[in-house]
């Protein structure tokens, strides 16, 4: 039974925890000389939090996803305590931060002109996070029912979310080489923590994790960036049974598979060819194909000793391709835990999950798989 309880305005005192601390810094970035003097580029934006009551000694570092900044951990989208207050009332220490070139990290601009950017249109946010279920572009995407209000434009929720939409750099390479090295220059800073990555967010995890695999000691993966190799291109809802519901797009997205930028493979991988992708069948007809590596396995050494949890919503649209991320891990022995949210006893999610009705129980789940996980390192 799908359950849609309404959501309230203002957070009651007992949904918030009594911070300790809460502060904020910048990491990483460089001095940069431009024509008319020197200027400070790459730096990442870190707010902390640390609650009164803190009973974990490794701190949960949450990184927002495309077109986003770290308010969406702040609250949901109806105004309800967001998951920065859940794993504070958990006990953790949580920073938040706004990937460099986006928020309150600032923008460069090289020769006195910003780096092109682009963002979302109010048409994409509907079809694509807030009301798919109108739009239903993949199979599972009338299953949408978590969202709390009608998810467009008009709706108070959705005004309040698509007002929090900034611009991101048009660059992905750029923004994943900014973020990873963001990521690093934090951890070096504090030490050990557990990464909890969403959307675009996704290839930073596993990149930092793949720079710094003695400092990350878990990932919550949240809808990671996928699928491994190449974008899926919605069609629209499938026909009669006809799997025309979906295309690849033009053009290699993440060539190393999870990421755009190389990783840390045995044997080592030189190039993206040496990954050689080839199909991978899709599962299940409601599912869409994807590409897997060829040849000899090859191993992500730097990942595989990190605790990994993918979660996926019911009717987000990576629910047709996150199990194609999950098979790209298990080829590149890789553990982890792939976890489809319905399979919980939680349906109806869209991508942007931790705004939705049933975000503070997604955030146990979280929470719980930690504490069972990690009990003997924290």
């Amino acid at each position: 039974m799908r359950r849609s309880p309404e959501g309230g305005g203002t957070p009651a005192a007992a949904d918030l925890a009594r911070i300790a601390r809460h502060d904020w810094f910048y990491v990483g970035g460089d001095y940069v000389a431009e024509p008319d003097g020197t200027y400070l580029r790459g730096q990442m934006y870190v707010e902390r939090f640390t609650p009164a009551d803190r009973r974990h000694a490794l701190p949960v570092v949450m990184i927002h996803g495309g077109a986003q900044t770290a308010t969406n951990f702040v609250a949901t989208a109806d105004g309800r305590p967001g998951w920065l207050h859940d794993f504070l009332r958990a006990g953790y220490e949580v920073l938040l931060v706004d990937q460099p070139e986006r928020g309150r990290s600032g923008h460069a601009l090289p020769a006195g002109a910003p780096a092109p950017f682009f963002r979302y249109s109010a048409e994409r946010i509907e079809a694509m996070f807030t009301a798919p279920e109108r739009a239903r572009l993949w199979p599972q995407a009338e299953r949408h029912d978590q969202w709390p209000g009608r998810g467009v434009r008009g709706d108070p929720a959705f005004e309040r979310f698509f007002a929090s939409q900034v611009e991101q750099l048009a660059d992905r390479d750029e923004i994943e080489r900014l973020s990873r090295d963001g990521g690093v220059a934090l951890l070096d800073a504090i030490g050990p923590a557990i990464l909890l990555t969403h959307s675009q967010s996704g290839p930073i995890g596993w990149t930092v994790a793949d720079a710094r695999p003695g400092l990350v000691k878990a990932i919550l993966a949240v809808e990671p960036n996928g699928p491994p190799f190449r974008d899926v291109k919605f069609l629209g809802p499938p026909d009669g049974g006809a799997p025309d519901w979906f295309d690849f797009e033009e053009g290699d997205a993440r060539r190393w598979g999870l990421t755009r930028l190389p990783m840390t493979f045995d044997p080592p991988a030189e190039t993206p060819a040496d990954l050689a992708p080839v199909p991978l069948p899709p599962p299940a007809p409601d599912l869409a194909p994807g590409l897997q590596p060829s040849g000899s396995r090859r191993r992500l050494v730097n990942l595989a000793g990190v605790p990994i949890l993918i979660l996926t919503g019911e009717a987000s649209y990576h629910a047709p391709y996150d199990h194609c991320t999950s098979a790209f891990l298990d080829w590149a022995g890789v553990p982890h835990e792939f976890v489809r949210l319905q399979d919980r006893g939680l349906p109806g999610n869209g991508h942007m999950m931790m705004l939705e009705r049933n975000s503070r129980e997604i955030a146990e789940l979280m929470i719980g798989w930690l504490a069972e996980r990690l009990y003997d390192a924290d």
